[in-house]
């Protein structure tokens, strides 16, 4: 039964059929490589980091001393990346027990802060 012609026929059905279930798989299904849900899965937490960090950066922009100062300063930078860095050289994106700002950090504080009123 399984000789021949039909055993040709029933490789191929099953050849066709995997390549069908991945197609879905892929496409509809839901289903991922390992590295795609990795790079996903940092991206996700270096967000999360920046969402909560920057929180702390504006608070830190707001207790200095010179802050309706260092705010007019900022408001005067028209690009995003100057205005980041900025805040950067100011210290408040620099997180306690860190030797070094956070640029994606800074960027996100530098627009938060962009956005309050003096």
């Amino acid at each position: 039964m399984l000789q021949g012609e039909s055993l040709t026929r029933l490789l191929q059905g099953a050849a066709a059929g995997a390549v069908a279930t991945m197609i879905v798989g892929f496409n509809w299904g839901g289903w991922a490589l390992g590295s795609t849900v990795d790079k996903v899965a940092k991206d996700r937490a270096d967000l999360a980091v920046v969402v909560a960090l920057t929180p702390i950066c504006v608070d830190k922009f707001r207790q200095a001393a010179n802050a309706t100062e260092n705010l007019s300063e900022l408001n005067k930078i028209s690009y995003a990346w100057d205005r980041g860095a900025f805040v950067e050289k100011g210290g408040w994106a620099t997180m306690p027990g860190t030797a070094s700002p956070d640029s994606t950090v800074a960027r996100a504080c530098a627009e938060m802060i962009g956005n309050l009123k003096p």
